[in-house]
């Protein structure tokens, strides 16, 4: 049996925390995992700034109400669903992730959660574990499982590499010339026929 792994953000729904920064006009919050490899870093400067600005968990909300997926996103999960195990693989959080798992008739989704205090404020963030996509892969290959992983970002190339077949989707020239034993594509029709050529090799 053979499972799909694929990324959220960029891949499948837009950048939240770019959505947030255009909004806010902050354009530090426009780094992603794409700019930056050490997530945590990542993490603990966008805190740091949601601090120093006073914003707080609804302010994000009131973003994502207006994020749509990416075009074609869903027919293309759907696409793929009819024909495969599809798992979502995100280091989104839950408090982000329920209006966009509407838009895309709810698949199954692994994320990590946040912490907001009293007055609404996200003070901290909780990993479901660290480095969780490249442990959940690892873990569905141990049920002897067939994985093929898919991603745009530094924080997606572990599970690329521990995956039996590895898929960059639109990702940026930085982290393709670092990783050019992935196939890059960049359509959903293109994405769609190099997860099928892989699936064929691993014997579907």
């Amino acid at each position: 049996m053979l499972v799909i792994c694929l990324d959220l953000e960029g891949v499948l729904v837009p950048e939240i925390w770019i959505a947030f920064a255009e909004k806010t006009g902050i354009k530090k919050l426009r780094l992603t995992t794409r700019d930056i490899p050490d997530y945590d870093e990542l993490m603990q400067g966008r805190l740091k700034i949601l601090n120093e600005n006073n914003l707080k968990l609804s302010d994000i909300e009131e973003v994502i109400g207006g994020i749509a997926p990416l075009p074609g996103a869903k027919e293309f999960l759907s696409s793929l669903e009819s024909e495969f195990q599809v798992i979502i693989l995100s280091d989104t959080f839950n408090q982000f992730a329920g209006p966009l798992m509407a838009q895309l008739d709810y698949p199954t989704l692994f994320c990590h959660d946040l912490i907001i205090d009293k007055s609404g404020k996200i003070s901290d963030y909780r990993l479901r574990i660290p480095d969780a996509k490249t442990k959940a892969v690892a873990a569905l290959k141990k049920l002897n499982l067939k994985v093929i992983a898919a991603g745009d970002s530094y924080n997606d190339t572990g599970m690329l590499k521990e995956a039996d077949a590895g898929i960059l989707f639109r990702a940026p020239n930085n982290v393709v010339k670092e990783f050019p034993q992935f196939p890059v594509t960049q359509t959903y029709e293109e994405f769609k026929t190099a997860i099928l050529a892989a699936s064929d090799k691993l014997g579907r």
